[in-house]
């Protein structure tokens, strides 16, 4: 049955010569993985890079995995993630983030909002080294962990006015504060896996 959902790139793994496995959060059913058959001839590979917000028409089988028919990005112009090295590898480190937390095939919506609103501001934001820190301060409380602020030595990332907004930071306190929030992850989420990209955020913003 074809099935049209948008939905948020998490990661693209090759399968075989022909076909890739897609993982992607959807506003329809929540994780969901895919099969992307003849990437970068039916399907333009940028289409997939991580957080990338795209509509998905897939057929939906019993039989066998979804496979996608068509996908074409959710908004009319490119997404400047990836034109962005600073936003990129942010995008990259999140990603990894929700491809180990977000495990459950089930719709989601105000979940998915949020995810939707929070790749939106990263776009938008011009200044974004602080945007992963006030991320996993924002996604912990909506996962139902929120983060006290004094289990953080540096509380200055938080900001009552809007989700999503930070003031500056230091090299060495964003360090410490991306660190802080990783081992808290590590204590509330049982499939929690120290992101590969962690090494290259902090190097990128050092």
């Amino acid at each position: 049955m074809l099935t049209t959902t948008d939905a948020i790139v998490l990661s693209l793994q090759p399968q075989s010569d022909k076909a890739h496995v897609l993982h992607a959060y959807t506003r329809s059913g929540g994780r969901v993985n895919f099969r992307v058959y003849g990437l970068g001839r039916k399907h333009p590979i940028g289409m997939y890079l991580p957080l990338s917000l795209i509509r998905i028409t897939a057929d939906f089988s019993p039989a066998k995995p979804a496979a996608v028919k068509e996908a074409v990005p959710l908004a009319s112009n490119q997404s400047p993630l990836a034109y962005n090295p600073y936003k990129r590898a942010i995008a990259l480190f999140l990603s990894e983030v929700l491809y180990h937390v977000l495990r459950h095939p089930m719709p989601d919506e105000p979940m998915f909002d949020f995810l939707l609103q929070a790749v939106q501001t990263l776009e938008q934001t011009e200044e974004p080294q602080n945007f992963h820190l006030q991320f996993l301060i924002d996604f912990a409380a909506k996962l139902g962990f929120a983060i006290p602020e004094t289990s953080l030595e540096v509380s200055t990332i938080t900001n009552n006015q809007s989700p999503l907004t930070t003031t500056p930071l230091t090299r060495k306190e964003r360090q410490q504060t991306l660190r802080a929030l990783c081992d808290y992850f590590a204590e509330h989420v049982e499939t929690w896996q120290s992101p590969k990209s962690l090494d290259i955020l902090m190097e990128v913003f050092d």
